[in-house]
């Protein structure tokens, strides 16, 4: 179901700016037993884009309301929170354009996460890359362009996900996850300063390894650097963690390392 500022909806005006521009910002999150799992760490998530697109905030009292009505009572479910700078004005300006629109939907949580999570799985590299954009990496901003050609590469390909590397020859996320792995006893992830999209459960993790006083590298990585990794996996709010066991044909164990932060992580 779909719910626009609070109302039941199928539809959306055409003068909305996330369809005409793709101006605005989402987050997807996990509900347990109807109830919003990380809901502080999805809203700085948005404020913070928001903020970097300059797009009033709003009542997020309300907003929290909205989403407690929306969540299934299911064990497991999805709720997506989508806000879009609104109606309005023509052309790029935002001077005539009205408030920002709300739109949440519901969703299963999908069946295939539970063996993913379980049993790993195999990732290509994708020949697909991202673009250097600093001004708003780390976003989840509605421009997702970039992310439809990666899936369009892995659907042609018959894979279920695939490493993506930015035009630096860096390594940044998969088409769906961010990306970590164990060198030793150090765990390893990809700086997002200037590609890519931080994650709340990346974020999650990041925390549990200061917290553990785990040995953690942010940095730019070449490919070479993760096909010699020990243990490979990869997160986002919905999949939790789910351990990498090949890339192109480099296997990977499963290993403890990555089983305790799955365990932390677990939905």
């Amino acid at each position: 179901m779909y719910w626009l500022n609070g109302h039941p909806a199928d539809s959306i005006s055409l003068l909305d700016r996330s369809f005409q521009y793709g101006d605005g910002c989402f987050t997807t999150m996990l509900t347990k037993q109807g109830k919003l799992v990380y809901w502080s760490y999805h809203l700085q998530r948005m404020q913070a884009c928001l903020d970097a697109l300059a797009i009033p905030h709003p009542d997020w009292a309300q907003v929290k309301n909205w989403l407690d009505l929306a969540a299934t009572g299911d064990s497991l479910a999805g709720l997506k929170l989508h806000i879009s700078r609104g109606e309005g004005g023509r052309g790029y300006s935002a001077t005539q354009v009205s408030t920002p629109n709300v739109t949440i939907s519901n969703f299963a949580y999908p069946a295939h996460y539970r063996q993913w999570q379980e049993q790993g799985i195999e990732l290509g590299v994708c020949t697909t890359r991202l673009g250097i954009n600093p001004l708003l990496a780390g976003h989840k901003h509605n421009n997702r362009l970039e992310q439809i050609l990666v899936k369009a590469e892995l659907d042609q390909r018959k894979l279920v996900d695939g490493i993506v590397l930015n035009f630096a020859g860096d390594v940044i996320e998969t088409s769906m996850a961010n990306l970590f792995w164990w060198q030793g006893e150090q765990l390893c992830t990809p700086n997002l300063e200037a590609s890519g999209v931080a994650g709340v459960a990346r974020r999650r993790v990041l925390e549990f390894a200061e917290q553990q006083a785990i040995d953690v590298q942010i940095g730019s990585f070449e490919l070479v650097s993760l096909l010699n990794a020990d243990e490979v996996f990869i997160t986002n709010s919905l999949l939790g963690v789910a351990p990498i066991k090949a890339i192109e044909g480099h296997r990977f164990p499963i290993g403890a390392m990555t089983r305790s932060i799955q365990e932390m992580l677990s939905p």
